[in-house]
């Protein structure tokens, strides 16, 4: 494994250029349409201007999604009534195309990849698969660290492999998804321990758990963060109490704002994810986009710490990509009024 903690630092993510977003804002004005109008899709386009350092930034397509997919030791509490089995199942409907990701995605034209960073079985070579596993799910956070600091950092490295591989493979705008029974245990944990909330504000009822098996959850996230110092970096935080998926999401979100390409997030484990690849290179914000608010309050809370507001609410709790799939024309349209919206004076209409 290279140095990934080094290659982490080295990376050029820089702040939203302010000339481009200055630019944006002007050509906003000069648009057949009353200022401030689009709301906030002309805040979406100004911050894309500003990633792509460019006005207009470039058409935000093709779009590539990457399903992130491990298994977790915590699954044996009892925090799910999903068998473990179901994670390797769905990587396989995935493939099949036969899942929600994948209807969303053919109907916005994403093409969608399967990433096995740590599933609990061994997966045969298929179209679409790409195998990057660092161990066969993580260890039960709740008796001790989910994984190594080693695997965490490994977990990271592979999704900025992916995420470089998608850009240079023609990529234009990336959405983060993940599979993995229990996962919204893990992703609780690491909520509450990177924005200082109480679990019990973070912690949701993920695939539809009844009141006991919720206050379970609860119990097993605020204990497995008494281990943790009050000074611990997000790095122990992730081996501590994260998921292999995570780690992986937040590496292939430094890798797209790296590249200056925009990174749809969909729910509560993609922001999860967010909030690591916040903690380890604060600029990864601007790249970032909320696509949806989830129906999980660990999402909300997540995306109100890295000033986030989602696209759509549509009361989802699926994950996969799929909310953030659904807001990709939003974004396409937003970037899209910059390129091709006449001005009053090309127009020859007239101005307030």
């Amino acid at each position: 494994m290279r140095d990934t903690l080094a290659a982490i630092r080295a990376l050029d993510i820089r702040p939203l250029d302010e000339e481009a977003m200055a630019a944006a804002r002007s050509l906003h004005g000069r648009l057949t349409k009353p200022a401030g109008s689009l709301g906030a899709l002309e805040d979406l386009s100004v911050r894309l201007a500003g990633l792509a350092r460019a006005c207009p930034p470039p058409l935000p397509s093709p779009a590539a999604v990457a399903i992130f997919a491990g298994d977790h030791g915590v699954h044996a509490q009892g925090v799910t009534p999903w068998p473990q089995e179901v994670t390797v199942q769905m990587v396989a409907n995935f493939l099949a195309g036969g899942a929600v990701i994948n209807a969303f995605a053919r109907e916005t034209g994403a093409d969608v990849h399967v990433v096995d960073v740590g599933i609990a079985a061994e997966l045969d070579p298929a179209p679409g698969l790409i195998s990057a596993k660092i161990r066969p799910g993580t260890a039960d956070l709740a008796t001790g660290p989910a994984m190594t600091h080693d695997e965490a950092l490994a977990a990271i490295d592979a999704g900025l492999t992916v995420a470089a591989q998608l850009i240079d493979g023609g990529a234009k705008i990336l959405v983060a998804g993940d599979m993995g029974i229990a996962n919204t245990t893990p992703a609780a944990a690491l909520i509450a321990a990177l924005t200082g909330r109480d679990p019990a504000e973070v912690t949701g009822r993920g695939t539809g758990i009844n009141d006991y098996t919720f206050e379970l959850k609860i119990a097993v996230v605020r204990n497995a963060l008494r281990r943790l110092p009050g000074d611990a970096d997000v790095l122990r935080v992730l081996a501590e109490v994260g998921g292999l998926e995570h780690a992986a999401i937040a590496g292939f979100m430094l890798g797209a704002a790296a590249h200056g390409v925009p990174l749809v997030v969909d729910g509560v484990n993609a922001a999860a994810g967010a909030l690591i690849a916040a903690a380890l290179h604060p600029d990864v914000a601007g790249a970032l986009i909320a696509g949806h608010r989830s129906v999980e309050p660990g999402a909300t809370a997540a995306l109100a710490h890295l000033g986030l507001e989602p696209l759509i609410d549509l009361g989802m709790r699926l994950g996969e990509g799929t909310g953030a799939v659904l807001a990709l024309p939003i974004v396409s349209g937003a970037v899209r009024v910059l390129h091709e919206v006449a001005t009053f004076d090309s127009a020859g209409v007239s101005e307030k």
